[in-house]
This record gives structure tokens, C-alpha cells and sequence, in this order.
């Protein structure tokens, strides 16, 4: 079912062009046209109205309450037009007022609301994921449904929750679940049809290559998991996708999946127009502790070891950071960024090498990262003024606990997660060293980071706050209080000479801005 409510000022006028897909291989400054922002998954902007000088100024210019669940998601920002969601609904809203142009609701079958990240465009189209596993595609002048797909079938433990990812003329769309036998893909569907191009699985099928890596046999045990739940990135020089996937299944009795279970937990490379796997590195082989690898695949272009490289890195959830050489997936650097006590040393790929007395067992063992891992689904950043990779941590632990069932599949458990503290850690690409380190206080923080030319941070921490940093030192320039924790991550934009930074608060956007003598002052 879909509401649309129609500002009439704007309905009487001209809806602007659509997003040229041109549009995403460009820096933005008007634009925010894909949930990082652009490709390269740095969530950096040019702008710098906003800046270390001046920051202290910021005031709020509009807030938005859909009356809804906390906002996880990023908005895109098309011809002075906001498209936000939560897990069922979307709206467009005036970036200018934080007016409602209209609003989209779902009717979901079923599947998981446990949150949203946001939509995609091409041309005048938006395309939606939904609880229930389906691929929406909504006019965007008043988001009326063009056509609807199933992408897998949510009574079989499949939901969608991840922003697709527009590639020419690909929407390339993940899975997300967590349930023992089914599998993770990811899969390109045509923009105007709906139709499947391509379809890659991130477990291979008997046969083929890294099918290996799990039991084999008519005796094997049905095994899942490596869902694609985050959106990747994308290099259009080389005409390569970056994805990262989700941990195997059963999540953590590992000893019925010997083997180090690829694809799952890792970070892949794969062609747009076939879906044939490039190339891959696993952060996490054969995880026991559902450390999914799907956190942002960074892509940057800078020096290395005195020479120019195409380089991806990660903050994993496992509590490393890696490094490494995106054409062809050669690793470079490994380094933790948070404590932890599960790994032995690195081996010869740079994987860490797990501690066997870390696996789950009968009566518990306590181990750090916990299973919401070092780091999660918040957006890390990167500026390449301050060559630092900046990535929220948490200090976290869990008892990891293994009770057989008496079937064939066992059982494994878990008590809750322990959280000590959050931080904000600045590390230097180069050397994987931690320059900086801002406290975010006690507890969990989620908050996204969006770094700016201006030389700012902008985040949140775990009592509320909403933060903005120098990003040279990590020193606090500005902080409000929000009445409630940033559980998305921001962005910006500039629309008539003024700088706007939008950020989800629980259920409210906020947009903060200087004042308009300030914005305005040459």
C-alpha cells in the first residue's frame, strides 16, 4: 500500500531531472546520490563552509520527524530532495525546509525490521528493499510503485535491509538472514524490468573453486551464511565491485564446518556486468564468533610504501584493519585497531591465526572483540587531507558457549554482549598505527563518521551527543545534545550557498547549518 502526501506548492511545479548515473562518478557537493556519498566509500565531501574556524556556530536550520523507528538510514540528496527510510517506508522531504513532499508505506508480508539503510536512484526511479525480502521501484517525483520483485523468500529466514548500489545500467541488491541452510548472494537486476542479470552466491556450489573449504560428502552437514547486507563499492577505472559478506552458518558450532568456509567473512571483488568473482581475502576464516566481514570496503587512491597505489581497506568487525592492493586483492598491511584476545599472530596472507582456546566451549570463554564485533555497520571515513582511515570501536566482549542438542547440526549460544566503552580511532593507512583516540564514553556507540574539507569529523557518541572533531586531532569543536543516540550516519550537502549536515537521531533528522549571515559572509 503506498501513501503519497503531496506538498501542494511543490506538486504545482516542474519535478528537476533525475540522477544521470554519470552523476556518482563525481566528488559531490549538491549531490548525495548514493549511500556513501560516491563510490569510493570514504563518506569525504569537498565542502568546507563549515570548518574548524567556524564550527562552533552550527544551529539547527530544520528537523524532520516521520513519526516512525529510529533512523538508520543514509538520506540521498537529488535536485534539493531528501529520500530517507526506515524499514517499511520512504519519504521525500524539502532538503531546504525539511518539508514532507511525500511518503511511501510498504505493507510487508513478514521478515525482520531491525532496520534500514536507505534507497538507491537511476534516472527518475528509486529502488527500496523490504522486510520481506523484495526489490520496490518507486517513481521519485511522488512515489507511486513501478514495478515490485521477490529477491528471496522471507518464510524461508530472508530479509533485505541495505541500500542497493547503482552500477551503468546495474542495481546491484544483497540479502541479508541468519538462519542454519540458507545461502547468501548477491545479484544485479535490470533498472527498468526488475529482471535478474546475474546472480552470484557467497558459498560455491560442489565443484567449484573454494567449495573446499566446506565439509564435503553426502554426509555434510547443510550450511549457510555470508549474507550481503551492507552496500559495497565501486571502482570505475578497473569495472570492479567491492563487497564484503557475513559470517558462516551454524554461527558458532564450528566443528561440524571444518574448513575455512568461503566465501563467507570476506571481502570480494567482483566484475558488474557477470557477477564472476575477481578476486577475494578473508578477514576472518572459518569464524566462530559471527564477526560478518561486510564493514565498507574503503577505496583509496594514494602512496604506498613511496608509489602510487589502488588500495582498499577495512576496519573489521573482528577488530583488525586491513590493507590492500584492489586490483588484485594482494594483501598489504594487518593491524588491530581495538584490544583483542582471540588470535595468536598474523599469518603468511595476513589473516589473523585464531586461538583455539577462544572457540566456543561448554562452560563459556570470554573473549574480546564480542559477537557485535569491534566495530559493526556504522560507516567508517576517510580523508585523504589527513591520509587517516577513521572508524568507531567499541570494547566489547561476549562468553562464547557450545551446547550439543542431540542433532546432527549441535547448537551453539551465547550470553549478551559486555560493553565496556566506545571510541573514535584515527589510523594512519600507511602503518595501520592508531594516531588519535577520541573516547566516545561508556557503552555502545553506532554513530557513522562523515569527514570534510573543512577539516572536520562529524559523529556522534554513546551519551548523545552529537560530535564534530577536528580531524588532524580529535579534538571536540562543537557538541549538542540530540535527545538521543545517532544510530545512522551523517552527510552533507550545499544547496544557495549554504552548508547543511543532516543526521538521523533516533527518530528525528536534524539538519545543522551556520547561520545564514555566517553561511553567506564571503
Amino acid at each position: 500500500m503506498k501513501t503519497a502526501v503531496l506538498a501542494l506548492a511543490l506538486a504545482a511545479c516542474a519535478w528537476p531531472q533525475g540522477l544521470n548515473p554519470s552523476a556518482l562518478l563525481k566528488l559531490p557537493t549538491d549531490t548525495w546520490p548514493t549511500y556513501n556519498g560516491d563510490y569510493s566509500g570514504r563518506r569525504y565531501s569537498p565542502l568546507k563552509q563549515i570548518n574548524a574556524s567556524n564550527a562552533g556556530y552550527l544551529t539547527l536550520a530544520w528537523a524532520f520527524q516521520p513519526r516512525s523507528v529510529a533512523i538508520k538510514s543514509t538520506p540521498l540528496l537529488i535536485n534539493g530532495i531528501l529520500y530517507l527510510t526506515v524499514p517499511d517506508r520512504v519519504w521525500a522531504v524539502d532538503a531546504r525546509t525539511g518539508r514532507e513532499v511525500w511518503h511511501y508505506h510498504y505493507e510487508s508480508a513478514g521478515g525482520d525490521h531491525i532496520g534500514h539503510r536507505g534507497v538507491a536512484m537511476w534516472g527518475n526511479w528509486l529502488y527500496f528493499t523490504t522486510p520481506d525480502a523484495h526489490l520496490v521501484c518507486l517513481n521519485a517525483r511522488d512515489g507511486s510503485v513501478r514495478w515490485t520483485i521477490e529477491l528471496a523468500d522471507w518464510k524461508l529466514g530472508y530479509f533485505s535491509t541495505m541500500a542497493p548500489l547503482v552500477v551503468r545500467n546495474h542495481i546491484i541488491v544483497g540479502v541479508s538472514g541468519d538462519v542454519t541452510d540458507i545461502p547468501g548472494y548477491l545479484e544485479s537486476v535490470d533498472p527498468e524490468t526488475g529482471s535478474l542479470q546475474w546472480r552470484w552466491y557467497t558459498e560455491p556450489k560442489p565443484g567449484q573453486p573454494g567449495s573446499e573449504s566446506w565439509p564435503q560428502g553426502t554426509d555434510a552437514i547443510t550450511h549457510g551464511g555470508g549474507m550481503t547486507w551492507m552496500t559495497g563499492t565501486y571502482d570505475p577505472q578497473l569495472n570492479l565491485l567491492y563487497w564484503g559478506t557475513g559470517n558462516p552458518n551454524p554461527v558458532l558450532a564450528g566443528d561440524i564446518r571444518k574448513g575455512d568456509n568461503l566465501y563467507t567473512c570476506s571481502i570480494v571483488a567482483l566484475h558488474p556486468d557477470t557477477g564472476k568473482l575477481a578476486w577475494y581475502f578473508q578477514p576472518s576464516p572459518h569464524d566462530t564468533h559471527d564477526w560478518d566481514a561486510v564493514q565498507t570496503p574503503v577505496l583509496l587512491d594514494a602512496s604506498y610504501q613511496g608509489r602510487p597505489r589502488k588500495l582498499l581497506a577495512q576496519a573489521s568487525r573482528n577488530g583488525y584493519f586491513f590493507l590492500l592492493d584492489r586490483t588484485d586483492g594482494q594483501h598489504l598491511l594487518t593491524s588491530r585497531f581495538i584490544e583483542t584476545n582471540w588470535a595468536k599472530g598474523i599469518d603468511s596472507r595476513g589473516r589473523p591465526i585464531p586461538n583455539p582456546e577462544k572457540e566456543p566451549r561448554p562452560d563459556g570463554t570470554l573473549v574480546e572483540p564480542g559477537s557485535d564485533g569491534a566495530t559493526n555497520w556504522m560507516s567508517p571515513s576517510f580523508s585523504p587531507e589527513t591520509g587517516l582511515f577513521y572508524v568507531v570501536a567499541r570494547r566489547v566482549f561476549s562468553i562464547f558457549y557450545y551446547t550439543a542438542t542431540g542433532k546432527p547440526e549441535g547448537w551453539a549460544g551465547r550470553d549478551r554482549n559486555l560493553y565496556s566503552d566506545s571510541t573514535l580511532r584515527a589510523i594512519d593507512y600507511r602503518t595501520g598505527q592508531i594516531r588519535w583516540n577520541h573516547e566516545l564514553g561508556p557503552g555502545e556507540s553506532v554513530a557513522g563518521i562523515l569527514s570534510t574539507a573543512g577539516g572536520l569529523l562529524f559523529t556522534g557518541d554513546s551519551q548523545g551527543n552529537l560530535l564534530v572533531l577536528d580531524a588532524r586531532t580529535g579534538k571536540t569543536l562543537w557538541h549538542a545534545s540530540a535527545g538521543g543516540n545517532m544510530v545512522s550516519s551523517p552527510m552533507t550537502y550545499e544547496l544557495d550557498g549554504r552548508q547543511y549536515v543532516v543526521e538521523g537521531v533516533q527518530g528525528v533528522l536534524y539538519a545543522w547549518a551556520l547561520p545564514e549571515s555566517l553561511s553567506q559572509a564571503k
